[in-house]
Formats: structure tokens, sequence, C-alpha cells
């Protein structure tokens, strides 16, 4: 399981529907954006440890300036956006393959098990729509992004 987190100073993210109409399923302020990824190996129980583990990343600047502050000490918030392409194999050729990535089946419950821990750790939590097209707009701040893996 992947998650790409983004230190944002804002974020959106909108879902672009077949009838043509925009709607907006996400908008925050400071705090991360994430790009969540599984693949076809993971478990169910390893989205709660991730999301643990990006409520407690201190990639937040402090009074002093220093990278030391999580998203609840600086009263952020987090847009989640599911993102297969996370998984994109690219080792053969132009062509991304994507046989890595986790089918629906398991894809979705592990990405809404993420989404519910972080709401259950009480930060605010935003998300696009699995499987929708979606825009995301990432306002990245520093820029700071990491990858968490389990």
């Amino acid at each position: 399981m992947r998650a790409l987190v983004q230190r944002v100073t804002s974020g959106r993210v909108d879902i672009h529907d077949a009838d043509g109409t925009c709607r907006t399923t996400g908008r925050i302020g400071q705090g991360m954006v994430v790009l969540f990824g599984v693949s076809t190996e993971d478990k169910l129980e390893t989205a709660a440890k991730l999301a643990d583990k990006c409520a407690a990343l201190r990639c937040f600047e402090d009074e002093n300036g220093k990278i030391n502050l999580d998203i609840k000490q600086i009263g952020g918030q987090i847009i989640v956006v599911s993102q297969f392409t996370l998984y994109a194999d690219t080792s053969r050729g132009n062509r991304p393959s994507f046989s890595g990535a986790a089918r629906p089946e398991l894809a979705i419950p592990c990405y809404e098990a993420f989404v519910k821990r972080l709401r259950e750790l009480g930060i605010p939590t935003f998300t696009g729509e699995f499987g929708a097209e979606m825009h995301v707009d990432i306002q990245n701040d520093g820029p700071v992004t990491l990858m968490l893996e389990l």
C-alpha cells in the first residue's frame, strides 16, 4: 500500500460526471493531499496502519521553521484520492502496466478503511470518488512530497 503525501496550502477535487456537470467533493486549506494506491498483495488491515503513519507524519514547520509538526498539531485537513497509477510498472517499454494495482474488490475496502481511520483520529478528511474522472488541484507547500509504503 502506498500513500504519496503532499503538504499543501490548499487542495481541491472536482469530479466531472458523464452528463458534463462538475462537482467539488473536497476542498481544503493547509494540510495534505494524499494519493492512495493499493497493490494486489495488500491486506485490508494495512490501511489503518498507513493512515496512522500519515496522521503522525511530522512534515509541517514549527515556530522555528523546523519540519517537526503533524497534521493534528497544525489543525490541518486531508484530501484522499484513489490512485491506482502509483503501482504503474514502466520497466519495459513506454506503456505503463498496471497489473500490480489491486482490483476494485480489494482496493475500495482498503481506500474506505484508510479514510475511516483518518476520520476516527479526528482529522477532517475529504475524498475524491473511487473510479471517477477527477481533477485534483494541489498547491504544494515547500514543495514537500513524501512516499509512504507499508
